[in-house]
């Protein structure tokens, strides 16, 4: 399902990280219901665009428009951006001790719904999302990501997005670190999350969490650029020729 308006926009960004251009020119549109996905090498550029987009202080958009669901996101701070409906799930997320799960996630929640908002079924939801992704009650009462292994963390990610239930998820390398088991769960939690009224841009290297999470449209990011885009079938070339015979197909060229 689309609608006539894309949920997210954005139009020739150019992107900064120390006086260096990572980013040049990319231009994608992600309508209600659609999953997309962009895979690359090492160092193309996915994270970065990213961390741009949700407004990260060292990713710096020097040129170039976005918008989230008709609302210029350029002149929003990040928790602006994020109460609009724009979610990342970080490739690397980081510990904050001190700060429990539990205690993270009502605060995240009641920022969203605003101070007075009636926060009386947070528990009822909060222990439903743990269940969905198998994460063991206890880890409520730990401190945010502090010894989590790789899988629990990412576990956690999914599970704040299911607790904000944001308009556009952004999924940045969501599989890294994943065990099968794991990455079948975390899949099932995205593809719940998903549907007709919000998006998802996936970011991965891989085309074993799409075998999962089925993309609509499958984007090729090389040096900082979209270089290919097709459907479904374009991952699995990947997965079987590889970035090399891209890198020589589009050489000097740009799809659009």
């Amino acid at each position: 399902m689309t609608e006539k308006n894309p949920l997210l926009d954005f139009r020739d960004i150019h992107v900064e990280v120390e006086g260096k251009e990572v980013i040049r020119g990319v231009s994608l549109q992600v309508y209600s219901g659609q999953i997309h996905a962009i895979m690359g090498p090492n160092g193309s550029g996915k994270s970065s665009l990213s961390n741009a987009l949700m407004g990260h202080p060292d990713y710096s958009i020097i040129k170039g428009e976005a918008y989230l669901d008709g609302q210029n996101m350029l002149k929003m701070s990040p928790d602006e951006r994020s109460h609009a409906g724009l979610f990342l799930a970080f490739q690397y997320p980081l510990a904050i001790p001190g700060v429990t799960v539990a205690n993270f996630l009502r605060t995240a929640l009641k920022s969203h719904r605003g101070k007075d908002a009636d926060m009386s079924d947070f528990r009822r939801i909060f222990l439903k999302q743990m269940n969905a992704l198998s994460i063991d009650r206890s880890f409520a009462t730990r401190y945010l990501n502090e010894g989590f292994s790789g899988g629990e963390k990412k576990k956690v990610e999914i599970l704040q997005m299911a607790m904000l239930n944001p308009k556009i998820a952004l999924l940045d390398e969501t599989d890294s670190g994943l065990d099968i088991d794991a990455l079948k769960i975390v899949s099932n939690e995205i593809n719940r999350f998903h549907n007709d009224n919000n998006g998802i841009l996936l970011v991965t290297h891989y085309q074993r969490l799409l075998n999962y999470v089925k993309p609509h449209h499958v984007h090729v990011m090389i040096s900082g650029r979209l270089v290919k885009s097709g459907g479904p079938e374009l991952a699995l070339q990947l997965e079987e020729k590889g970035y090399d015979w891209i890198e020589k197909a589009t050489r000097g060229k740009v799809e659009v």
